[in-house]
Order: structure tokens, then sequence, then C-alpha cells
């Protein structure tokens, strides 16, 4: 038939509604069940060997457990030999108390110790170690031996346990213990195929033994490779001023310290009723000696190096108002806290924690470390120089003749807010003329020409010097850590001389800080009021989101925020900071409760309202090119020592650099 379609033979066609010709759809074939394996009990060398998977990565791991038993024993001196980057031979001798002969076969089986005998004990752990599977893993994976003494026992020597026959035998030692792990992984070849070359193992090594020693200066160490001494440190004596500061300088350099402001928070431990203290001590580099990498990040918890993502976020907060770019600060925080308070069984080889209360912990570490930055490094106190007792100071503008904002003092201003911007900088004046009654050259500046074409009354935003009289006491020419002022270079630069020698200042970069320290002093002062928003913001959130804003509506309250159940996958974002209103509510919420979930504590409101305040002072500092009077300069000087970090900018650059006089004498090679 003409009209016909006709069957195609290299086509197969199925038709569905005809009974005859439908075919059922194939199924694929199963797959032949496994035989079932009995459950059984494994053998106790298996469950040494898979325990000592978790505990034993590399031989620095053998160190690290080896070491926390020499400290938990009260030893004064450890040291560590090593062959072959620890795989051949690793030992770990002490001055400790040592193991009884009684108790020494006992001391390597699985979960043997004398740390914890109870919950309460494990709940409270004040030693570094507490399991008691270090020794049988590591047994179970390499030939050991130890070799111990008591002092007080009634025996003259020690005693010898061999790991693998567990046969005892007497020999010479003095009090203390020695531990010889031989042959690392030689029970499991597969895992020594993993490890690196004896450098980069030796490295590690090294490290491990690094870390134990910043947080024990009265302990000293001494790490010997195929026999040679690779690294020593020394215990500091119990007299000394500062212990930590002399270890830090040890172990991390002079350089660390010197680049260091010490932390100590707060000066007097509060105590809540129940013995509960919390205390920050250590030292944080400045932020000029930030690194590309976060490798000298070094956190402790009771004596013990952490790895926690709490401390870490905290630190990194406290540096986002002075850090430039994506540098890592570089810091050694020691956490002390009651025990109870902190879980430290919640990983194999114990390098996490766990807080009860993290954001107690996150606040504590922030506020640290803020506060040991917030003090400008420019507010030391300069070697006084000789200078003439007729010489006077500059004086600062008096509080009566501040308008705006200038270089006042410190001091909060009453009626002053921060949407009066133009009680904030002032408008737009020139310059006050010098008194007469001053005839000293820092009163009477030679003028400074002015580009062509530049009008010489200051633009808009300028900053404003008022006449004033001298202070009553004014302070001798040495005693200016960032000394006098003596040109203006380019103008964008102050050049100023002290007692080092020359000091250059970015006179934008500086004002920038000194407006912005302001506006969150005042913001501070002022209630952080909360705005409700005309018509909700809701939006899609995730089971996390729900849970972290039903669990923390009353720090979401604290912040400014008022986020809420829509429905059971919805929130809604009912109230905002006021600060913040004209923001995105949304993408506010959601980063606040991101870093909630995380953290347990929040920066988002107090970093997007940094981040509007940075604005604001960058509009409103002095500009490049604006000519300043020595008056002028001199208390811009004055404002930087007294403003909290004066010494890098809002975007973290510094605002000024000295010269010594060394340095200058190089230049023009004096001296040679």
């Amino acid at each position: 038939m003409a009209g016909r379609l006709q069957p195609n033979p290299g086509l197969s066609v199925t038709a569905y509604n005809d009974p005859v010709t439908q075919t059922a759809p194939q199924t694929p074939p199963v797959a032949p069940a496994a035989p079932r394996s009995p459950i059984l009990e494994l053998p106790d060398e298996l469950i040494s060997q898979i325990a000592a998977g978790e505990v034993v990565e590399r031989p620095a791991s053998v160190v690290r457990e080896l070491v926390d038993n020499a400290l938990d024993a009260g030893a004064r001196q450890v040291t560590l030999r090593l062959l072959a980057g620890g795989v051949r031979l690793i030992s770990v001798e002490d001055d400790g108390c040592g193991i009884l002969r009684s108790e020494l076969p006992t001391a390597l089986k699985r979960h043997a110790t004398s740390k914890i005998a109870s919950l309460s004990d494990l709940e409270s752990v004040h030693t570094m170690g507490f399991r008691g599977e270090a020794l049988a893993a590591i047994c179970s994976i390499a030939e050991m031996s130890v070799l111990t003494r008591v002092e007080d026992s009634q025996e003259s020597h020690g005693w010898l346990l061999d790991g693998r026959s567990g046969e005892l035998q007497p020999t010479a030692r003095n009090r203390g213990t020695t531990v010889e792990v031989r042959e690392l992984f030689f029970a499991t070849p597969a895992r020594r195929k993993f490890l690196k070359t004896d450098a980069t193992e030796l490295a590690h090594c090294i490290e491990a033994v690094r870390r134990h020693a910043l947080a024990r200066p009265d302990v000293g160490f001494a790490i010997w490779h195929e026999g040679k001494l690779v690294a020593q440190w020394r215990a500091v004596a119990s007299d000394h001023a500062d212990p930590l500061r002399q270890r830090l300088a040890d172990v991390l350099g002079e350089d660390f310290v010197a680049q260091a402001v010490a932390v100590d928070w707060p000066l007097e431990v509060p105590d809540d009723g129940n013995g509960h203290r919390l205390r920050v001590r250590g030292f944080a580099g400045i932020p000029d000696a930030a690194r590309s990498r976060n490798d000298w990040q070094f956190a402790y918890v009771n004596g013990r190096y952490v790895r926690d993502k709490v401390i870490t976020h905290a630190a990194r907060s406290a540096y986002e108002d002075v850090l430039h770019g994506h540098r890592q600060p570089v810091y050694a925080l020691f956490v002390s806290l009651d025990p109870t308070r902190v879980d430290v069984n919640v990983h194999p080889t114990k390098i996490e924690v766990r807080f009860r209360d993290s954001r107690e912990v996150h606040q504590a570490v922030r506020r640290a470390v803020e506060s040991a930055l917030a003090v400008p490094r420019s507010a030391g106190k300069a070697e006084p120089a000789s200078a003439p007792e007729t010489e006077a100071a500059p004086a600062w503008p008096p509080a009566s003749h501040q308008t705006g904002l200038a270089f006042a003092p410190r001091a909060p201003e009453i009626g002053h807010r921060v949407s009066d911007l133009e009680a904030l900088w002032g408008g737009a004046s020139s310059a006050a003329p010098t008194s007469p009654a001053r005839t000293d050259a820092w009163a009477s500046p030679r003028p400074l020409p002015s580009e062509a074409g530049q009008p010489s009354a200051p633009p808009h935003h300028a900053v404003r010097a008022e006449p004033a009289e001298a202070p009553p006491h004014p302070l001798p020419q040495g005693e200016w850590p960032l000394g006098r002022a003596i040109a203006q270079l380019q103008g964008v630069y102050i050049l100023a001389e002290n007692a080092q020698g020359l000091v250059v200042v970015d006179m934008h970069a500086a004002h920038e800080r000194i407006v912005y320290e302001r506006l969150k002093q005042q913001m501070d002062e002022e209630q952080l009021a909360s705005q409700p928003l005309l018509i909700p913001a809701t939006f899609a959130a995730t089971p996390e989101e729900v849970a972290t804003a039903e669990d923390s509506a009353v720090v979401l309250a604290m912040l400014g925020l008022e986020v809420v159940p829509f429905s059971p996958k919805t929130l809604a974002v009912r109230a905002v900071p006021t600060t913040l209103s004209q923001g995105n509510p949304v993408e506010l919420a959601r980063s606040v409760l991101a870093e909630l979930s995380q953290h347990d504590a929040s920066t988002v409101v107090q970093r997007a309202r940094n981040e509007l305040l940075a604005t604001m002072a960058c509009h409103g500092a002095v500009r490049a090119n604006r000519r300043l009077t020595l008056e002028e300069m001199n208390a811009l000087l004055r404002q930087m020592e007294t403003t909290e970090r004066s010494d890098q900018c809002n975007h973290g650059r510094p605002t000024w650099r000295q010269v010594s006089m060394k340095e200058l004498d190089a230049l023009f090679l004096r001296g040679r």
C-alpha cells in the first residue's frame, strides 16, 4: 500500500499496546552474595597494630608519644637520638621518676597507664598522655626495649625489658627511663613505603620536640642524629625574669621576640566561684612579621600543643584590622583553663580538643591578642637625646579649640555622632597662623613652596590646626618616640628626627588610622541598635542554619540581628544592626550563621561595621599634596603615639618607618 509505512528490518519496534508483542523489561543479573564471614574476636596483636595505625603515622609520632611520657614522669632533661630520620632508631632518654620493676611488664600492655583510674580522671586530664596505648601500639610494629630505674629503689641497678620476648634483666642505669624503638614498621612493611626521605622525617621529629620545648622552658632538650648534635635547648633557670621569652628566643630566634608583643589577658585572673580560671599568655608577632605561610602559629591548651579552629580563628580575627592582604600572623599563645572545661580525648593523636564553652575561649583569645596589638610601637620611649633647654615641644591643640576630628587627644567627645560628618572632620579653612608668642624653630617654620596652580587654602576634609599655648610641662625632645617633624616630602611623607635617626611617616595612612579609631571608639560607646525591617527578608535555609538560628538567638540579638524560623526550611530576617541597614540582610544573616556554626562566635557584624567606618575614615583623612605646617606635622606625630594600632593603616600597610643612623651611615659609607 502506497500510504503505509514500510517496516525497517534494522529497527526493532515494540508494540506497547499489543499484549502479544509487548516484552517485559530486562533486569540486570543479580551478583551472587558474598559468603558470610563469622564475627570473631580479633587477636591482641592485630588490635595493637590497628591502634598503631591511628597513633603512629611516622617517626615523629613515636617521638611525640615518648616525649609526652618523659614530661609526665617529671623529667628535667630529655635527649633524643635518631638514626635514618628515626626509621632505624628512636631513643628517648629522660631523668624522670622511672618505672618500678613490678610494673614494667604491665607498661607494655594495651590500656595500661598510671595517669587515670576512673571516669572523673578522664574528664579532668592534667597529664600529656593518658590512654595507655602508645607503648603497646609501638611495640606491635617495631622492636622496642625499655631501660629504667627508680631512684628510691632498694636495688643498685636498673632493669631492661625486651618488648618482643618480655625478658627482664638487670643493667646499669641512673634514675630515669630510656625507650629505644628500632626498625619502625618492620611488622607492617606496607606502612613503611609511605615514609619520606630521612631528611624529611628528621625535620618532622625536630618539629615535634620543638613544640614541646616551647611549652616547657624548665626542661632541657637535645636532639642527636647519626651521632651529631642537630638541636639543643637548655633549661631556663628558675630565677630568670621571663623564662617564656627566653625559651621563645632560643627556639624561634631573637627576631621573633624582637618583632612580637607580650600577651597576658587578663592581668588578674578572675574566678567564677567554682575554681574556673581562663588565661591567655604568650607572644603575638607584629603585623610586619607576618609570613606567607601559617607555619609559625603555635597554640597550646594547658601545655598541650593543639591545632584548634576556635583559637586559630580568634587569633586571625584579632589581626583583621592591621594585617595586609593574605599574610599569616605569627604567634605563640598559651591558654590555661580548668581541665574539666576542655575535652582532650577527641583525636587519636591528641592534636585536637573540644571546649565546653568555645565562645568564651574565642573571645578571650581575640581580646588578648587585640589588646596587645592595640598599643602602638611608637608609644615606647626613645632614649633621651641632647637638646637645647629653651626648645619647647609643639603644643597640642587644647580640647576647647577642637571643632573637628583633627589631631585631638583621644578623649570622648560629648555631642559628636558618627552621622555628624561636619563635626567629625570639620569644614574647609586655612591653616591657623602661628602664635606670635612662639619664636622657636618649631613654631615658626619656613614656608614651604606650593605647587603651581594649587590654592594656598586646604581643601575640604583637611586637617585643622588651632593656635595654642605651650603646655605647662613640655616633654624633652628625646622622649618623643616619633621625634620632631623637620620637613614634608612631595606632599606625601613627613620626615621627622628622633634619637635613633630618621622617621618617615605616610601622613594619609597615619591620619586615616587616627580617624578610624576615633570612629570606632564613638561607635563602641553607643548601644548597638537594631532596626526592624519593614518587610522581613526570607531565604531558604539548610537544617544546620535553622538549628544555629534557634540555638544562637541570644547571640544574634547581641549582634543586632533577629533571625527566626519562618518554616521548617525557611528563615526570616526581621531586624539588622542600624549601621548596616543599607546592606543585604540575607547575605549578612548567612555569614553570621555560618561563622556561629563553625566557631560559636561571630565577628561578621563587627567586620562589616568596621569596613563601613574604614571607608568613612579614608574619605575623611588628609589627602596627599596637602601642605602641612610643622605644628600640624608634630601634632600628627603626637597623636600617632597615643592612638591604638597607629603603626598600620586601615588596610594593614605600615604608617611609619624608622631609619637608624647606622643605616644612614652605611648608605654614605661612613666609617669605612
